[in-house]
């Protein structure tokens, strides 16, 4: 990896540590691109395995149409999930530990077998998830006001901060993923909401996805990891003492409550 890369890998590791935002990495090197931005990501990932934390799996980003226009790109992005990502359900997190986070209402799969890539299919997915359950994607950006352009979240583990996964387990057969509805709501107030279809079409689509798009690193998708698949709507902002509930068809609820500065 070249010096410049290596170089954006320590910016955005110190931004994680400080809480301060940096400036997009494609304002620096405008000519940084989405497959350079995965090997910026995978050197902060191996520093922070070296350091004790464990992958829990991956989140799937940018999944809907709208989205993609935006960053001019046709198809999704993935990061890492770790140990310390994870929030229990009806827990609080201190904003002191996030910079500007977003709260996302997401399925959320859990396999019972490995998948790996290429000529992975939706049905491929379907058959190989022990089970699905309602998750809440809390996003976070390094890079100062969010102002990111595809190779900036990349490298920024696709903005990836903390996940609650909440509900009850529920077989995939059981529920019609294109058609399973969310509403998330915001301090007791609808926020936005939402259905499987946003996500490609079909949540399971892309998790295909990112086993075909890992298959090019070598990498499969491991049987007990969660794989966040996608927002099913669009992000909300969050601020000290709010409250997130999403409530998804079938599957429950999942929520998370973030601390006033005082309760830190």
């Amino acid at each position: 990896m070249s010096s410049k890369k290596i170089d954006f890998a320590a910016q955005l590791l110190e931004a994680e540590q400080s809480r301060t935002g940096i400036e997009p990495l494609t304002t620096v090197n405008p000519e940084l691109t989405a497959d350079e931005a995965y090997y910026i990501q995978l050197e902060n990932i191996k520093k922070k395995l070296a350091e004790g934390r464990k992958i829990t799996g991956k989140k799937i980003g940018l999944t809907s149409v709208a989205v993609q226009n935006m960053f001019g790109v046709n198809e999704p992005d993935y990061g890492h999930l770790l140990d310390d990502m994870a929030v229990e359900n009806g827990g609080t997190v201190s904003c002191g530990k996030l910079l500007q986070p977003k709260v996302e209402g997401e399925i959320a799969f859990i396999l019972k077998n490995d998948l790996k890539g290429p000529r992975v299919t939706a049905l491929d997915v379907l058959q190989a998830t022990d089970y699905i359950v309602p998750a809440l994607e809390i996003v976070d950006s390094r890079i100062k006001n969010w102002q990111i352009k595809l190779p900036d979240t990349v490298a920024d583990n696709a903005s990836s901060g903390m996940y609650v996964l909440g509900g009850k387990p529920v077989k995939v057969e059981d529920v019609n993923l294109e058609l399973l509805g969310m509403v998330l709501m915001k301090n007791g107030e609808v926020a936005n909401t939402g259905v499987g279809a946003a996500a490609l079409g079909n949540p399971a689509l892309c998790v295909a996805w990112l086993a075909n798009r890992l298959a090019d690193y070598d990498i499969s998708l491991k049987a007990g990891e969660v794989f966040l698949s996608g927002a099913l709507s669009g992000m909300v902002e969050a601020k000290p003492g709010d409250h997130f509930t999403a409530r998804f068809a079938h599957l429950g609820e999942v929520s998370v409550k973030f601390s006033k500065p005082k309760e830190r």
